[in-house]
């Protein structure tokens, strides 16, 4: 697999596209006024304590409160145990109390209505290593093949020495010398004793560190053995990147090129039109079918549709290639919208068992390419497939988009015929307590159109029922759903 990486800067934004095999696989985008938190460490003060959610609210300065959950309070493990995901034994109230400065970090971007998530445990992500400053734990990334594991563990933890805090070795340490994994652990202890002293000096809440911005995170995150090039159009932060990748990612930034073609570097594989289509419902497949994909708050759903696609055999075989297809490129869609939470995908229903199987497989399969973490079960009673993505920032939607004026986000508005009847209830209603010498209607011209048209017995019935006089004003301005009804 052969994969690029395309970078579009400028002053108000940073845009990256991952491309592997000539297609648009992943979209990230960093606004200069909206930059993500993840990975920032505050000192943040307890503003509210919930003994029953078993969590606490944390004031860091921003607009909404962040959240911590008791199974985010990071408590040292005795020695010999392993260290335990959720800690309920110790309820949140004997943790924390209101006032408590605190540090924390943040593990998710808010999101929609929900502040930021937080963490007690700090980590600090280097270029070879990740550092624990409050453990004493050294482990190696599992994606690194477990024979290797206990010779790099080894080698590690005497690098480390007894100077207290914890590594994890990444994935792309795995082939890196004493002298580069020891330069990373000074850097990281260096960063994090700043981080120390900038917290006995501010008050809270305050900012103590900031993590690296989109275009440094390009070199540390995102590139990967299979990257060939990274193409930046930008010839003054090419020279930022390069002097930073230098210095800190070496071999990820030899693979660094100026992009000086005419055309925009985005218009080399469309990636402008893949993230329009990446903000609409429909996907369409190569055979004819097609993708529904409806994004909630609570859940994102998606229908496999086999559309105009008769295939050439029989039923169960069209289904079953629709399915595959479908497989494919719903994996993609995830990467491509950075789609995060529950997730319910509804296949087509196959009867065969083995067509489920090798569907659900190439589903997984597909899913492995994914740099964040997924869960896929299999297929329910009702033919659905359930899985979960982490979500640690903005879908790609809830970033570039914002609800419609008009429907307030619900996706329909009323049909003019609706509005009209709406208004004639209310004259009546205003005409059971006032007395005017006269009634205007302001509505969108399609509402008026109606009133002058097919609803023009009705507007005059009403008219002589109430003795009143009823005068119609076209308002370009309104929306379909929008009215007034004036009294003079």
């Amino acid at each position: 697999m052969q994969q690029d990486i395309l970078v579009n800067w400028s002053p108000q934004e940073t845009r990256v596209a991952i491309v592997e095999n000539g297609a648009v696989q992943e979209l990230h985008v960093e606004r200069t006024l909206e930059r993500g938190l993840v990975g920032n460490v505050y000192l943040g003060k307890v503003a509210r304590v919930l003994p029953g959610m078993q969590s606490a609210f944390i004031d860091m300065g921003l607009e909404r409160a962040a959240f911590l959950h008791v199974a985010d309070v990071w408590q040292r493990q005795p020695d010999g145990e392993p260290p335990a995901p959720s800690r309920t034994a110790v309820p949140i109230e004997k943790q924390v109390f209101e006032g408590q400065a605190l540090m924390v970090q943040v593990i998710k971007d808010p999101i929609g209505t929900k502040g930021a998530r937080l963490s007690t445990q700090i980590s600090i992500a280097g270029r070879l290593l990740v550092f624990l400053p409050q453990d004493d734990h050294v482990g190696v990334s599992q994606k690194i093949p477990s024979e290797q594991r206990d010779s790099l563990r080894r080698r590690l933890a005497k690098l480390v020495g007894d100077a207290g805090g914890g590594f994890i070795l990444r994935t792309n340490g795995e082939d890196a010398s004493d002298a580069e994994l020891a330069e990373d652990i000074a850097y990281l202890r260096k960063t994090w004793a700043r981080i120390r002293e900038a917290a006995t000096r501010q008050p809270p809440p305050a900012l103590l560190h900031q993590d690296l911005n989109l275009l440094q995170r390009v070199l540390r995150d995102l590139v990967t053995p299979e990257t060939q090039t990274i193409r930046l159009d930008s010839r003054e932060q090419f020279g930022l990147l390069a002097k930073f990748g230098e210095e800190f990612m070496p071999a990820a930034a030899t693979k660094l090129q100026l992009y000086k073609g005419e055309r925009p570097i985005f218009d080399l594989y469309s990636v402008d039109e893949e993230i329009a289509k990446a903000l609409g419902r429909r996907v369409d497949l190569k055979s004819g079918g097609y993708l529904i994909v409806d994004q909630t708050e609570a859940l994102t759903t998606i229908d496999v549709n086999t559309g105009g696609f008769v295939g050439s055999r029989n039923f169960d075989d069209t289904i079953f290639k629709t399915n595959l297809e479908a497989a494919q490129a719903i994996a993609r869609q995830l990467r491509l919208r950075n789609l995060g939470g529950i997730i319910i995908v509804d296949f087509i229903d196959m009867q065969r068992e083995d067509h489920r199987d090798a569907v659900l497989a190439e589903f997984r399969k597909q899913l492995l390419r994914d740099r964040v973490k997924t869960m896929a079960g299999g297929f329910s009673q009702l033919g659905l497939v359930e899985m979960t993505r982490k979500r640690t920032r903005e879908s790609l939607a809830h970033m570039l988009c914002e609800p419609c004026p008009l429907c307030q986000g619900k996706g329909t508005v009323r049909t003019p015929r609706t509005v009209a009847y709406d208004i004639l209830r209310e004259i009546l209603r205003e005409a059971r307590q006032f007395n005017p010498r006269e009634y205007r209607v302001i509505a969108a011209p399609k509402v008026i159109e109606l009133f002058l048209d097919e609803e023009s017995q009705h507007l005059a019935g009403l008219s002589d029922f109430i003795g009143k006089p009823i005068s119609l004003q076209s308002e370009n301005a309104m929306g379909q759903e929008q009215y007034d009804i004036v009294l003079l």
